[in-house]
């Protein structure tokens, strides 16, 4: 009995203590939350090149909370839960609603619709990738995702108001901004294969000359950050074009069990 309840104390202490580091992920997913919250609060106060900052910096977080957690050898169920409530939060609800304070209150109703629509876009995106994680895939596919990214759709509902912010006293009609954010939503719904970046892999010779793009545009975005954020937008948006030919091309080979190894 005395093992018993020796073997039973160890196993409870187990689980009511833990390494401070495996709590570094998630704590790194509440502060991208955060930032999705408070890009709202600068939006009530007409802040916008803050507001339009604090999603970005939600997307640089989303991009690091995993990574960390792989690193430390924390990952868990609780923590992909608490980033896929993040990322809602941060893309899905936060760049329509300062979209909305921006200019989308300006056709009243519709505005508010289109609000609606694309966070219900993003619910279903995110619902779609949480369940598509126990799907078994062929080796090419984990090269893209499914639709559009959440960070990648936040970010791109936020074009209109960037490229206000980059060009003094030039603003899109809303009708233009309405129908960019329907169509950026169907493309986080779709499901149009887009280019997982982290898959990515670039032949040894490319590296220096990609090297020298990046070091360029590592010095427009200190210079002129908005007219950045402007180009790697549409350039993202090009890609997609890209990312389904490319597509095609693996499902083609992988029917002839030719997969090609690298994207470029």
């Amino acid at each position: 009995m005395r093992e018993r309840d020796q073997d039973e104390f160890t196993t409870r202490r187990k689980f009511r203590e833990m390494p401070i580091s495996r709590l570094f992920p998630n704590m790194i997913t509440m502060a991208g939350m955060c930032c999705g919250m408070s890009s709202i609060r600068f939006a009530m106060l007409g802040r916008w090149e803050m507001a339009v900052a604090f999603i970005i910096a939600a997307a640089l977080i989303d991009g690091m909370d995993g990574r960390v957690a792989r690193m430390l050898g924390a990952t868990s169920l609780f923590g992909a839960q608490l980033d896929s409530l993040s990322d809602f939060l941060c893309f899905g609800v936060a760049p329509p609603m300062v979209l909305y304070m921006w200019q989308l209150h300006n056709v009243k109703g519709l505005g508010w619709a289109v609000v609606l629509f694309f966070t219900a876009c993003t619910a279903l995106r995110l619902a779609r990738f949480n369940t598509g994680l126990f799907e078994e895939k062929e080796p090419w596919e984990k090269n893209f995702f499914t639709g559009v990214p959440s960070p990648a759709g936040g970010i791109l509902c936020l074009l209109p108001l960037i490229i206000s912010l980059g060009f003094d006293d030039f603003t899109l009609h809303p009708a233009i901004c309405v129908m960019h954010v329907l169509v950026v939503g169907m493309l986080m719904a779709s499901r149009i294969p887009t280019f997982a970046g982290k898959n990515i892999r670039i032949k040894h010779d490319y590296i220096p000359g990609f090297m020298i793009v990046c070091s360029f545009f590592l010095v427009l975005f200190v210079i002129e950050p908005w007219l950045f954020l402007t180009m790697l937008s549409a350039a993202y948006l090009v890609s997609i074009v890209f990312s389904v030919r490319q597509w095609r091309g693996y499902a083609r080979a992988s029917a002839k069990s030719e997969v090609p190894t690298t994207i470029f």
